[in-house]
């Protein structure tokens, strides 16, 4: 099947006028544990493949699963953190299907008895709160991973042939599922990426997952369907699967909604289906036709007990939960004095816990924000990295910035010291002696260094004596230039003026 073409798209704007759309998320969160849910194999999926596997994650005959307990509270205090109930009682069931990735042929999971139901996270987007309601969250085991070797993209389509890793298989998985989403309009894909991005950031303060999304340890199944307006008749859905970054799941609901708004108003029907996100053209295709619970024959997993859980142990598990990240927004905002553009900007580059320790460490809110949201986070996107990994510590930043506060540093002799702390040079006080790089304000290198400028300059000098402060500025550069831009520039300006007064 070919793929859609900007031709067969709708203008977003008269999507929205003609259609509601309606959106469903399924999120799918890989745990942190050591083991697996049913076995005691390692979860380490990059390890050699087919490693870390044993007749239970292989689905070998005679085999039995024993369910990890730490996996079960996990999922209890992400419930607790999503404002869900906790069922006293739940089981697991099995979700048949035939697909190579799962040699047992089923997927132990969960059915009609989640074991977190009725939840609900509230999500501030551009100033307004919108809330989404969360239908349930349940355990699963997660699939293998298949390699298709061959292609041009690493998917099946072309490929001469695939491979099997198994050392995923079985890896503890938490699904959350929402209700319906309406009424969101034009904010929709904005509104899921922001859910995506709060959920993310609840996974990582309770430090459940690594929640790495372009790891695939926080992927996205994305639904949504169109409402002619004025009606409550819900359209048929598509589910868009695996998107496994924020920018990807705006970009795909933005694109289904356009693509199915333009089946509708040329007055075709909107297939159920799968479709997949191609990340370079920034499409979705189609990919196997929809199926429903039914078509799982869901039952009983017989070989594990139903779980129980106490409302004591409920509340000891509620008593472990962090200060969770809208609470955090909210406290640290108003410390700051931050606007919620400021905190949206802060919130979707990952980057509140890390502004939040440079600012313990002694840097004012701004300049932790300034360091953070441009300099740093442009290293992150070209190494191709999480902020928090790019390779420098709150401390370090929050020292650099001590320096410019204390006139040892520019700016820019600030970014060498970044460049000379990321390539492994040392500390930022250690770069700077090892580099040369302080600010000179000895008044009488910073004189000589005058002289020469207004004697190559003496026209811009004749300004200055006219009257012109304003032209100090062009024999400020001149011995910036000079001097490698260690000049303090504020006393280069007081220099300029004695002289030329």
């Amino acid at each position: 099947m070919s793929a859609w073409t900007t031709d067969d798209l709708l203008d977003y704007d008269e999507a929205i006028e003609r259609f509601d759309p309606v959106l469903g998320l399924e999120v799918h969160v890989e745990l942190s544990t050591a083991s697996k849910m049913f076995c005691g194999c390692s979860t380490d999926s990059e390890a050699e493949p087919n490693t870390h596997v044993c007749p239970v994650c292989l689905g070998l005959p005679g085999s039995l699963p024993a369910i990890n307990a730490h996996a079960v509270e996990s999922a209890i205090r992400i419930g607790l953190a999503l404002n869900c109930e906790i069922a006293p009682w739940c089981r697991m069931a099995r979700k048949n299907y035939f697909y190579p990735d799962m040699t047992k042929d089923y997927q132990i999971s969960q059915y009609d008895e989640p074991i977190c139901h009725d939840g609900h996270v509230d999500l501030e987007v551009d100033g307004k709160t919108y809330r989404v309601e969360v239908e349930r969250a349940h355990m699963e085991e997660d699939a293998g991973k298949s390699l298709h070797v061959g292609g041009t993209d690493g998917r099946i389509q072309g490929a001469a042939y695939s491979l099997l890793d198994y050392n995923r298989a079985g890896v503890p998985l938490i699904e959350i599922v929402t209700k319906p989403v309406r009424g969101l309009g034009a904010k929709a894909p904005h509104v899921a990426r922001a859910y995506m991005a709060h959920l993310r950031d609840i996974m990582v303060a309770l430090g459940v997952s690594h929640a790495r999304l372009e790891k695939g340890n926080l992927r996205c199944d994305a639904n949504v369907s169109l409402m002619p307006k004025g009606t409550d008749v819900l359209g048929t859905r598509t589910e868009t699967k695996n998107v496994n970054s924020l920018r990807s799941v705006e970009g795909a609901l933005t694109y289904e909604i356009q693509r199915q708004a333009a089946v509708l108003a040329g007055g075709g029907k909107v297939r159920q289906e799968t479709r997949m996100w191609q990340e370079t053209g920034e499409y979705t295709i189609a990919g196997r036709e929809k199926s429903d619970a039914e078509d799982y024959r869901y039952f009983p997993e017989p070989d594990l007990v139903p779980i129980e859980v106490s409302r004591e142990r409920v509340e000891e598990l509620r008593a472990t939960l962090p200060e969770l990240p809208a609470a955090k927004r909210a406290r640290l905002g108003a410390e700051w004095s931050f606007d919620h553009r400021e905190m949206d900007a802060v919130v979707n580059a990952g980057a509140l816990e890390l502004l939040e320790q440079t600012v313990i460490a002694g840097a004012a809110p701004e300049a932790a924000r300034k360091w953070w949201l441009t300099e740093l986070s442009r290293r992150a996107n070209e190494a191709g990295c999480d902020l928090a990994e790019v390779g420098m510590t709150p401390a370090q930043v929050a020292e650099v910035q001590k320096m410019v506060d204390a006139g040892t540093l520019t700016d820019k002799l600030a970014r060498q010291v970044i460049d000379g702390v990321l390539a492994g040079e040392g500390e930022p006080q250690q770069v700077v002696s090892a580099r040369g790089l302080a600010v000179v304000s000895d008044d009488g290198a910073l004189g000589a260094a005058v002289d020469k400028a207004i004697a190559a300059n003496p026209g811009i000098a004749e300004k200055i004596r006219g009257g012109k402060v304003q032209a100090a500025g062009a024999l400020i550069g001149q011995v910036m230039k000079a001097m490698r831009g260690q000049a303090d520039a504020k006393k280069v300006r007081e220099i300029i003026l004695s002289k030329l007064s």
